[in-house]
């Protein structure tokens, strides 16, 4: 049996672009989380760094081999690299509002734990998955094949990327992605459909608007 750093992890990263973020992303995690988070570094510059190593709520600060991808494409890649039994990515526009420990009794072996992302389901008439949080055991199967393909065939994010690959036949969704509970990523767009949960544990910020609206709860605390 393979040995494991870490039993469980929650994951995060970001670059220069998003680190601003960061302390607020942090600040809820820890507001409602025991257990141990670990930073990616997907190019972030030298003070957020610094900052990140001096602060004793990252139990790991990991640098992710970029190999001619950037940016969200480096989070399937993350998800490979990371020392833990069992892992979940957050990104780093997400709310955290409570314990999140919850999802890991619903990761199924060999698979991939996303919740649907209802608006793109919606208006483009199929299934989607929302990669702003990922659930994972060990290594599964697809893993390698969607971190080849951002390399080989990108798309406009990893999402996408995913989306290709899970359309390649029609059981190949069902062999390798498990749909988690909406309230562990509820997105933007859903309360622009009028849809919004009391006990969501993950409001997903997405987006333009959605980073306008971070910075507005940022501003106000």
């Amino acid at each position: 049996m393979q040995s494991y750093k870490y039993d469980r992890v929650f994951v995060t990263g970001c670059d220069s672009n998003t680190e601003w973020q960061l302390k607020w992303f942090l600040k809820n995690y820890v507001e409602h989380n025991k257990t141990p988070i670990i930073l990616a570094d997907f190019g972030m510059t030298k003070e957020t760094r610094t900052w990140a190593y001096q602060v004793s709520e990252f139990v790991d600060v990991i640098d992710v081999p970029r190999q001619r991808v950037n940016g969200w494409f480096l989070k399937p890649r993350t998800m490979k690299i990371v020392d833990s039994h069992e892992k979940v990515w957050l990104d780093t526009d997400i709310h955290v509002l409570g314990d999140l420990s919850s999802i890991f009794d619903l990761i199924e072996d060999n698979k991939i734990g996303m919740v649907e992302d209802k608006p793109w389901s919606k208006r483009r008439g199929e299934k989607w998955h929302n990669s702003g949080v990922i659930a994972m055991r060990g290594e599964p199967a697809i893993l390698n094949e969607w971190i080849r393909a951002c390399i080989d065939k990108p798309k406009q994010g990893d999402q996408e990327v995913l989306h290709d690959i899970l359309c390649e036949s029609p059981l190949k969704r069902i062999q390798h992605m498990t749909d988690l509970p909406n309230k562990y990523n509820w997105l933007r767009i859903q309360l622009l459909d009028g849809e919004d949960s009391w006990d969501k544990l993950c409001m997903h910020w997405t987006g333009e608007k959605g980073n306008m609206q971070i910075k507005k709860i940022i501003y106000n605390e």
